[in-house]
């Protein structure tokens, strides 16, 4: 859900899920515009507009607001912030009216009644291994990117929409949305710690080669098949015919990445043992394939050093580790605020729509550290941007470090309920 921060009501929206626990399972992210930053940075108010009569209702203290957004991401992860206007500066088809939000992810663009339609290719299948050593097969991950547009642009057609306005606007603009996952396993088999120049400097690169590629794709299925229908109302009306308004984007591939039985998205990746555990009490160590086959190779593993590395929550401190492994397999927590973001940054550079991304924090880490991530990714170039400070929410999908038994055996107690009865929701 994404509220344009001149709304009359946005205060009460950015606290919404400090005040009642009403609404849940349903993310909530800032609408942020030019006017608003400008105002930050100049510590000056700025007007709050009528959503229906677009006329100036009252003003509030631009610097003020920023503030209660970052507090409340810094307590709970949320709000995220998106940055409309930027995301309005990159609308393909202006003719065809102006983007107000995403997806619920927050890659997507998308103008009312359109639908996203994205594929995410695996890193990992497009490095060679020669002589121990691997290297990106450009060839290969240029095959992949033609075949990989050619099938959304079927999808599209393929598909079944549940109103004919969806399956009008969709086929309008011809949005698609190719990313890649696998890229933290891609950069650990490469040797390149995701925190660093050179890991930086690679996105970009691979990005670029993947949204060249994926345009040319889209300009010869054009010749084949026929420019999209809103091409005249696009930023490319008088240029080469497109078939794809948009041909790019990051999404985070949560379950398509376990799928697939690689990283997430661009994210690095978020510890490389936990302890899983099972009803009866049995504990299972779960190793990163990666790092399990480079311990391996080295006669460096054993239960008790994974068990070791669980607790811990990262290699760093793990003295018996080498300095080169303990330098590459960097976990989500060991890297910077700061290089998040400038990762995510070097992915947006060539992306036509937007980069799932999460900065995730340290639970010490201070709200004056949040409002600089903030600040950054703004300078930086990014559309939007999703913190997270590990321990902030009671519950949370994953966690390292220590593992708590005394919780786990109470569930292991807990009876299975004789019937599944559906939660009581507000009207």
């Amino acid at each position: 859900g994404i509220l344009r921060v001149d709304h009359p009501d946005i205060l009460e929206f950015i606290s919404c899920k400090q005040a009642t626990n009403e609404i849940t399972n349903f993310n909530i992210s800032v609408g942020i515009t030019e006017e608003f930053m400008a105002a930050v940075e100049a510590d000056k108010p700025y007007s709050l507009i009528h959503p229906r009569y677009k006329t100036p209702v009252g003003e509030l203290s631009a610097r003020e607001v920023f503030d209660k957004i970052v507090t409340a991401a810094w307590q709970t992860g949320e709000p995220g912030i998106i940055f409309l206007d930027r995301l309005n500066a990159a609308n393909t088809v202006p003719g065809m009216g102006e983007i107000e939000s995403t997806n619920p992810c927050g890659e997507q663009p998308l103008l009312p009644y359109e639908s996203c339609n994205l594929g995410s290719i695996n890193l990992v299948a497009v490095l060679d291994e020669i002589d121990g050593a691997y290297r990106i097969n450009y060839d290969k991950l240029g095959d992949i990117v033609d075949d990989a547009v050619h099938f959304l642009d079927n999808v599209i057609d393929a598909n079944k929409y549940p109103i004919d306005i969806i399956d009008e606007t969709t086929k309008a603009s011809r949005k698609v949305g190719l990313g890649v996952m696998g890229f933290a396993d891609m950069l650990l088999l490469l040797g390149i710690p995701y925190n660093s120049e050179e890991g930086v400097a690679l996105a970009e690169e691979l990005m670029a080669f993947i949204d060249a590629r994926g345009k040319r794709a889209s300009r010869k299925l054009a010749k084949e098949r026929g420019s999209f229908p809103a091409f005249d109302k696009s930023i490319f009306h008088g240029g080469e015919p497109m078939r794809n308004a948009t041909v790019t984007t990051i999404a985070p591939t949560g379950t398509l990445s376990i799928i697939a039985n690689c990283s997430s998205g661009v994210e690095p990746v978020f510890a490389y043992v936990y302890i899983r555990n099972v009803m009866d009490g049995t504990e299972m160590i779960e190793v990163n394939p990666i790092l399990k086959a480079e311990l391996e190779k080295r006669g460096l593993y054993s239960d008790e050093l994974m068990k070791k590395i669980a607790k811990e929550g990262h290699l760093s401190h793990i003295e018996e580790l080498p300095e080169d492994i303990r330098r590459v397999f960097v976990s989500a927590h060991e890297v910077s605020p700061e290089y998040h973001i400038r990762m995510q940054a070097a992915f947006q550079k060539h992306v036509d729509n937007a980069v799932s991304k999460t900065v995730n924090f340290a639970n010490t880490a201070s709200k004056e550290e949040v409002e600089e991530v903030y600040r950054l990714a703004y300078k930086l170039g990014c559309k939007g941007v999703t913190i997270y400070r590990d321990g902030s929410r009671s519950e949370q999908v994953l966690n390292v470090g220590k593992v708590n038994k005394a919780e786990a055996a109470v569930a292991a107690e807990q009876p299975r309920p004789a019937a599944i009865a559906p939660r009581s929701r507000p009207d």
